[in-house]
């Protein structure tokens, strides 16, 4: 399967910008999962969303792992800031905009 190697290639990947914490991770996740979910997933930003959205949220789980949490406290964490997001960039915030364009820039192409 060819997205296997993939999926474990981002699981181990760094940002392009160096580590994150684990609040930049679930800021990243929440945002573009927010994005997303506004964007839908037929239209080729969509589908860049959906993939940038993937990578932050395997990231913010994997530092949520590394800093002791529990999957289901850092999974609450991303439903949290996810709903967040959508308040944010549904109010089209100019510092929701710009993490999310940092966050996107920060996530690997997986196409």
């Amino acid at each position: 399967m060819v997205l296997a190697p993939a999926v474990a290639a981002v699981l181990f990947a760094q940002s392009p910008g160096g580590l994150v914490s684990y609040e930049e991770a679930v800021r990243c996740a929440g945002l573009t999962q927010a994005a997303s979910e506004l964007e839908g997933g037929e239209s080729p930003e969509g589908r860049a969303l959906y993939d940038a959205a993937l990578y932050w949220s395997l990231a913010a789980m994997r530092a949520g792992t590394a800093a002791g949490r529990t999957s289901q406290a850092a999974e609450n964490d991303q439903t949290r800031a996810r709903i967040e997001g959508v308040r944010q960039l549904s109010a089209d915030a100019p510092a929701a905009r710009a993490a999310l364009r940092q966050c996107r820039e920060r996530a690997p192409k997986l196409d």
